[in-house]
């Protein structure tokens, strides 16, 4: 059950937010700015690359680096050459993880490793591998780490990793805003110098200025109702999400909505993209899990039952393709079989701005309702 009240309480949500949480979103634009500081000053806008990459692979552990090479790959358009390297390995440990380059990987390709540990064997040893296939290597990190003489020892460019002092109590989450601004924000800078995407300085600080404007929007002392991010917590505390996104920047900010509720608030979600998503989840909107199925049980025992799951469309929204949009459809099946209908849509801005701005209040709903739902 989720507490309401809670969300217009700052100070309880700030005595419930043990692993920094909500601060790593609120500070998420002062992150992406010290990130991109570090990003100069070890050098990466000196870089005079002599082409683009055939290949760049992306290795990290967690969602943090799952979700920036979604990210890069789609800013990057279509054929783009981003290419995640998935661990394997007997559990999600840091020493039990293992990554491989692929067979054809070599001096062409370019290696990125994003990670908010650094002490991974693996990683230490990929880059060594890399070495010795001729490939680049770039890597971000917390400074001091295994990881910072592996990179050295390689040849490579090490970013130090933007960190906070509360990154370094309570284990640090994979959907956690701040880390995904740390190690984003570096690996954005240096695609840009090698031509796969536009993120330079000045984007970058358009970036950090959406995400501020997001933190006053959304953060704890604003009241629920005039809170997009609180209000889609409490529209979500009794419901199964079936996000459904429609734009170029709102596909990967959908996919990590989904990965946070179930990392952060342990609530599952179902994701996919307009048109497709009409047909892929018609029938689970006219399944056991619309609205209407299953009606208020007048005899239920309201405190011992919890109440029934019901699915809800949150709908995330980017400037349509050829300005056709499926979102006029989306709405009439969500209406039609009762199931209530979330919707948020950025301002306008590049690309990078507005994939921003739903990650930042799509992160800011998860944390709420984590928070809301632990007491």
């Amino acid at each position: 059950m989720l507490d309401e009240s809670l969300l217009d309480t700052p100070e309880g949500l700030a005595e419930a937010d043990r692993r920094g949480l909500l601060r790593g979103a609120a500070e998420a634009g002062a992150r992406v700015r010290t990130a991109a500081r570090h990003a100069v000053e070890a050098g990466v806008g000196a870089l005079r690359p002599d082409g683009r990459p055939r290949a760049v692979l992306i290795a990290g552990p967690g969602a943090a680096a799952t979700h920036a090479a979604d990210l890069l790959g789609t800013l990057a358009g279509p054929g783009s050459p981003v290419i995640r390297l998935a661990p394997t390995g007997v559990a999600p440990a840091p020493g039990a993880l293992r990554w491989e380059l692929p067979g054809w990987a070599g001096s062409v390709d370019l290696l990125l490793i994003a990670t908010p540990d650094g002490g991974e064997p693996s990683l230490s040893l990929l880059a060594e591998q890399a070495y010795r296939r001729g490939c680049s290597v770039v890597a971000v990190a917390p400074a001091g780490t295994p990881l910072t003489e592996a990179v050295a020892g390689a040849h490579g460019l090490f970013v130090p990793m933007a960190t906070a002092p509360y990154d370094q109590g309570e284990p640090v989450a994979g959907s956690s805003s701040g880390v995904f601004w740390a190690l984003l924000t570096p690996l954005l800078a240096l695609l840009d110098r090698v031509g796969l995407l536009a993120a330079d300085p000045e984007a970058l600080e358009k970036v950090a200025d959406r995400l501020d404007r997001v933190a006053e929007r959304c953060g704890p002392a604003i009241v629920t109702y005039s809170n997009p991010a609180k209000t889609l917590a409490a529209e979500l505390a009794d419901a199964l999400p079936v996000v459904w996104t429609e734009g170029t920047s709102a596909g990967p900010a959908g996919r990590r909505f989904a990965d946070a509720l179930a990392e952060l608030a342990g609530r599952p979600a179902l994701v996919a993209e307009l048109p497709e998503a009409l047909a892929a989840h018609s029938a689970l909107l006219a399944g056991p899990l619309a609205a209407s199925a299953d009606p208020d049980d007048f005899f239920r025992d309201r405190v011992e039952e919890a109440p029934a799951l019901h699915a809800r469309v949150v709908l995330l929204r980017d400037r349509p393709l050829g300005g056709l949009t499926a979102a006029p459809a989306a709405r009439d099946l969500a209406l039609s079989h009762d199931t209530p209908i979330s919707e948020l849509e950025p301002e306008e801005g590049a690309d990078l701005e507005t994939l921003a701005e739903l990650i930042a209040v799509t992160d800011f709903a998860a944390v709420y309702l984590a928070l809301a739902s632990a007491t």
